[in-house]
């Protein structure tokens, strides 16, 4: 689950992004203030857009909104208030952690991917990565699925030349540090403050 707000681009709209499916299948559902976009077929809900936004929730953010259990109880009470029964829920665990590269192999249809275990403390993920750099026993910044780049992209679960992968071992550049070298590869943290599953803070 992610949250958005721009007062200025958009307006005063809290954008809530749920799930993703097909758009031939997009539909929605206008009660008041609140809008439903659902899947017609599955019924799956997507997400909601919550209109007069400033009315129901404190939120002052540019961008993805920080996420918290007040935000999601605001959001829940606003969308009851509006006439929906269906209540939001979100990982609040931080999207962006350090992981440990346990093992790395040649990704067998690619000869510039390779296949890494990365250990995040909470679970191991396969993570195809591009990066020439990438290799076991480095202490590395990943962003896990569902985080949100500062380009904007959203991490989803992919599958890359046939093998899938959950996550993304990021650059310098992806995660928008400053003093970010050009030089294409993933961000090795050298300093032994870094614990395995902690949060990186952008």
């Amino acid at each position: 689950m992610n949250v958005f707000y721009n007062l200025n681009g958009i307006g005063d709209v809290l954008i809530i992004s749920l799930a993703e499916f097909d758009e031939k299948n997009r539909t929605f559902e206008r009660k008041e203030d609140a809008v439903r976009i659902f899947d017609k077929k599955s019924n799956v809900t997507g997400g909601f857009n919550l209109f007069n936004a400033s009315s129901y929730v404190d939120v002052t953010a540019k961008g993805q909104v920080e996420l918290s259990e007040e935000l999601i109880e605001k959001i829940n009470e606003a969308l009851a208030k509006n006439g929906f029964d269906e209540r939001i829920e979100a990982d609040l665990s931080p999207k962006f952690v350090v992981g440990y590269v346990k093992d790395k192999e040649k990704h067998p249809n690619a000869d510039k991917l390779s296949i890494c275990k990365v250990d995040i403390g909470t679970d191991e993920l396969q993570i195809v990565c591009g990066a020439p750099n990438v290799e076991a026993g480095q202490k590395v910044v990943v962003a896990k699925v569902g985080a949100v780049m500062p380009s904007g992209m959203v991490i989803k679960d992919a599958e890359l030349r046939g093998v899938a992968s959950s996550g993304m071992i990021c650059s310098a550049k992806e995660l928008g540090l400053p003093n970010a070298p050009e030089k294409k590869g993933i961000l090795v943290l050298e300093d032994q403050k870094y614990e395995i599953g902690q949060a990186f803070p952008l």
